[in-house]
């Protein structure tokens, strides 16, 4: 039976608890203060005029089951902010707490507060801190994405706003105080607010997740079982203006390539520009932002990943923020719109929000890339192209919706245009089984005058409980379908896909979970030839100190390849592929965390000279990623990726493929870091069995960085690389070399911004 929190009394009461799923979050007087709650108990009038929450439950390892630590919840609110404060009890010995640079936050410990403002069970801001008040934020959508690497995640961390938190070890545990004000917030115009709330603490030690109210894992999504929060009244996120302008000033030596037949350096000792963003929130829930000379230099290097010998497009994940914020409001079961096709931006404008039950997205920028690529001779040289999007959503019934997307790219010096525009749905038939459903069509003139176009189909089913979960999905591409704003990287295909995987938690047993998974995925061309058949069997075990290992004791694969995709085959050629993977990590020791995944078998050399057609090959891959801390301040990951592929029958190497990262953090307070990237990657080719090149590369990249909060920054940072060519100015020639190297890239740059918050 649930019911509305009563307030406490006055004066030094004990507030009390909140019940079941509803939760009434009391006006204050004065804001409260972190040394409130020190003596891990209210100890001031303000903190016992705050509703205090117990009652956590677990949904990791022991779905349903009390958390095994002690945790305090207080809430209130004032005109301005939300105040969140945490009292969480253990060995304080024990308590993963690292100072770390903000969103650094998952080698700790971490308490969070969920919010559901429209309270339509489908979107929510996320506030985690760790228990010294580094500060994670997030949006959470019920639906989850695929982001083309495989993984699929329900948070999307470019969320990044202005709140406040701090922390404090005790001798009892920790205590964490949050203040998120409602200007970060956007929600409804109605005097009394009526939001969705979800509690959590991790205790990353013990894999232990604990939500109030409880969010089982036998019931897919979390803000369904949101409870209820009321008594926020009078509030407003206003229809506040924020600014933030940036200058940079930075010198710079780069090789510049465009024209193969005439390479050259091209530098600037000193050169300054500036650009701004703007954002106004339109009628509280409506945000216009407004970018122009936007500057990325601060955005960190992509993460290593293996890219030689790869049959399709890899998936690089998009790091600018511009891009980033929002992003949400336009994604679709099909990859229409991946930000990383827009190159080199000057203007750009996006409007989202939500106006009732419709969430609207509507993005327009430039893209100066296309005449920067080509030489200065080129026709095209100095032109550039348009990018629009835009991304409607309708809530249905329940936790459903309906949708439609239209994305158009136009490159007018070309006269060359791409145009997709379709539908989508997600449908939540019941507490476990949720679907999702687009249908879309291209239209494409190319850079040669040509035409084509085609119809691209998505559909998949997903079933989530305590012990067994289980996902079809089904992809149509058509042959004629393109999309440049989006991320498609395979046409010409139907796909079904299947994973099913089943879980047994033991009580009283040092493996928290195990058991088996199976992912089946075939694909066909639409003339009917089948092309692709992959079988795959897992074990999974997972233990206390985020403890993992996995192992696939045969993984089949069998693929059909055409002349159509590598003239020098005659005819269409089969290859049968198998491989055997192991993997395993562990953050069971406070300062160190291991991964390491390693697959032997077979593989297909997709590089062979020139004449020669595929053939198949054996292969080895590993990764191995190692994580610690000397001291609390200071971060250390290395990274080795490792791809060898071997003759089958001679055993001579094809190729050696390395990627050697160390990344070092060092955070001196909150706002002050400095991080030191080092990655050295290379290519060991034999020219008689690959028409791969030998490559070898040596990357540095120093940042200094003091950030306030998001928006207001200074930055200093310093990059360069090495490549193992040499330039020939007389002969005007560029080729690779056996030992010697060229800095082909340099950059030095201080960049400032800051927030002007109205």
């Amino acid at each position: 039976m649930c019911s509305l929190v009563s307030l406490a009394g006055s004066g030094l009461a004990a507030p009390q608890p909140a019940i079941a799923q509803k939760v009434l979050i009391p006006r204050l007087t004065h804001p409260p203060a972190l040394e409130d709650f020190l003596s891990m108990a209210p100890g001031t009038t303000t903190a016992s005029q705050m509703v205090k929450i117990t009652g956590f439950i677990q949904r990791n390892p022991h779905d349903g089951d009390p958390a095994s630590k002690r945790t305090e919840a207080y809430l209130g609110y004032d005109e301005k902010n939300l105040y969140a404060v945490f009292v969480c009890f253990d060995d304080p010995a024990k308590v993963r707490a690292r100072m770390s640079r903000r969103e650094d936050i998952f080698d700790d410990d971490t308490v969070e507060i969920m919010l559901d403002t429209f309270h339509d069970r489908r979107r929510a801001y996320a506030f985690q801190t760790t228990p010294l008040g580094v500060q994670w934020d997030a949006i959470w959508t019920e639906t989850p994405h695929e982001d083309n690497t495989g993984s699929t995640a329900n948070f999307d961390p470019s969320f990044d706003t202005v709140w406040d938190s701090k922390g404090k070890l005790t001798s009892q545990g920790y205590v964490v105080w949050m203040a998120i004000p409602f200007k970060s917030l956007r929600f409804s115009p109605a005097r009394q607010q009526s939001w969705g709330i979800i509690l959590y603490r991790g205790i990353l030690r013990e894999n232990e997740d604990d939500f109030w109210p409880g969010i089982s894992r036998s019931v897919e999504g979390r803000l369904a079982q949101a409870a209820t929060a009321s008594g926020l009244e009078g509030i407003s996120p206003g229809r506040h203006m924020q600014f933030i302008p940036y200058g940079v000033l930075r010198s710079f030596r780069a090789l510049d390539t465009r024209d193969p037949a005439t390479p050259r350096f091209d530098h600037r000792d000193a050169e300054l520009r500036g650009g701004i963003d703007s954002k106004f929130v339109i009628h509280d829930n409506l945000v216009l932002d407004v970018t122009a000379n936007p500057d990325f230099s601060q955005v960190e290097s992509d993460e290593p990943q293996i890219t030689v010998n790869q049959r399709f497009e890899v998936f690089f994940p998009e790091r600018r923020p511009f891009f980033l914020e929002n992003s949400d409001f336009f994604k679709t079961p099909i990859d229409l719109f991946f930000t990383r096709r827009i190159g080199d931006p000057q203007f750009g404008a996006r409007l989202t929000g939500k106006v009732g039950p419709y969430s609207l997205g509507i993005l327009a920028t430039d893209d100066r890339g296309p005449g920067n690529r080509v030489p200065d001779n080129d026709p095209l040289s100095g032109n550039r192209s348009t990018f629009t999007i835009a991304r409607v959503n309708r809530d249905i019934r329940g936790q459903s919706s309906i949708g439609a997307i239209y994305t158009d790219w136009e490159f007018p010096a070309a006269d060359a245009f791409n145009r997709v525009g379709g539908i989508d749905s997600r449908l939540k038939f019941n507490p476990n089984w949720t679907g999702n459903f687009q249908a879309v069509t291209s239209s494409t003139r190319n850079l040669d005058a040509s035409h084509q176009g085609g119809p691209a189909y998505k559909a998949e089913a997903t079933y989530s409980s305590t012990h067994l979960n289980y996902d079809a999905n089904y992809n149509d591409i058509s042959p004629g379908f393109t999309t440049s704003a989006g991320f498609v990287n395979r046409v010409d295909i139907r796909e079904v896909g299947n994973t099913l995987d089943y879980r047994f938690w033991p009580e009283s047993s040092p493996v928290l979970s195990w058991g088996p998974t199976l992912f089946t995925d075939n694909v066909w061309a639409h003339g009917g030839t089948r092309l692709d058949a992959l079988y795959t069997p897992i074990l999974a075990f997972q233990l206390k100190g985020r403890t993992y290992f996995n192992f696939s004791p045969y993984t089949d694969f069998r693929e059909r390849l055409r002349p159509m995709d590598f003239p020098a085959l005659g005819q269409d050629q089969d290859y049968h592929e198998h491989n055997h993977v192991i993997s395993l990590g562990t953050s069971y020791l406070p300062k160190a965390t291991v991964q390491a995944y390693y697959q032997w078998g077979t593989g297909v050399n997709f590089v062979p000279p020139a004449t020669q057609p595929p053939a198949l090959a054996s292969e080895d891959l590993a990764n191995l990623l190692l994580s610690f801390r000397p001291i609390s301040a200071l971060k250390i990951d290395n990274s080795y990726l490792f791809d060898r592929l071997r003759d089958l029958n001679s055993g001579a190497a094809i190729f050696n493929n390395h990627i050697v990262r160390s990344k070092w953090n060092w955070q001196f307070s909150r706002q002050l870091s400095l991080r030191l990237i080092l990655q050295y990657t290379a290519t060991l080719a034999n020219p008689a069995l690959t028409s791969l090149e030998s490559t070898k590369q040596f990357n540095g990249d120093f940042l200094i960085t003091y950030l306030v909060h998001p928006g207001t920054a200074l930055y200093v940072g310093y990059n360069s690389d090495l490549q193992n060519l040499a330039l020939d100015p007389v002969a005007g020639t560029i080729t690779r070399t056996r030992n010697g190297y060229i800095n082909d890239s340099r950059q030095f740059f201080v960049k400032v911004s800051y927030l002007f918050r109205f």
